[in-house]
């Protein structure tokens, strides 16, 4: 019994002193791939991780509000906050308005959930990639069962099929991608 109270004790502590940890722990500065060019951002500018997940950073951000009534018109705005890890490959408004006319507000409509699922969920993976783990071609399967490719210039991410990064931010509950066109599954 002393030996378990011991135990307990000592995993209660090394927990309290890895929530401090975590507590105190500052963002990484992001990427940002510009023209062929990773160019840092200043930590200042990236939201500390233990503050900020994937949903709240997309909100803050003006750039993606089209992308914010698409999680909402989906109900997947708690899917996308839980706790992870994901990525999310998330279009900016510009890429949106390179679709065709009408598109996205048809993708709003009620009769059109399911599609517009489809096509948010072709934007996630379940896991927090980072870009030392890919290799130039290498797939990423998707939450909606497809698959995406990679594609690497130099030893750094710079796209996802034809979408270009334009940044990476790290969200506490995994990585945001900000991309410069939507990714559409392909037709079954």
């Amino acid at each position: 019994m002393r030996s378990f109270v011991r135990i307990t004790v000592i995993g209660g502590l090394l927990c309290g002193l890895l929530v401090l940890g975590c507590e105190k722990q500052e963002a990484a500065p992001a990427e940002e791939v510009v023209a062929e060019e990773v160019v840092v951002v200043e930590a200042s500018n990236v939201p500390p991780l233990h503050e900020n997940n994937i949903v709240s950073i997309a909100v803050g951000s003006k750039d993606h509000t089209t992308l914010v009534v698409a999680l909402k018109a989906a109900d997947y705005v708690t899917s996308v906050a839980a706790s992870g890890p994901l990525t999310v490959f998330a279009p900016t408004n510009a890429a949106f308005d390179k679709l065709p006319e009408g598109t996205v507000e048809d993708l709003l409509k009620p009769e059109n959930v399911d599609t517009l699922r489809t096509i948010l969920k072709y934007h996630v993976t379940t896991s927090a990639i980072q870009p030392e783990w890919l290799k130039d071609g290498q797939l990423i399967w998707m939450a909606n069962g497809g698959k995406t490719t990679a594609h690497l210039k130099d030893g750094k991410f710079t796209s996802v099929n034809d979408a270009k990064i334009i940044a990476q931010i790290p969200a506490e509950n995994g990585m945001l991608y900000i991309i410069d066109t939507v990714l559409l599954p392909p037709e079954k």
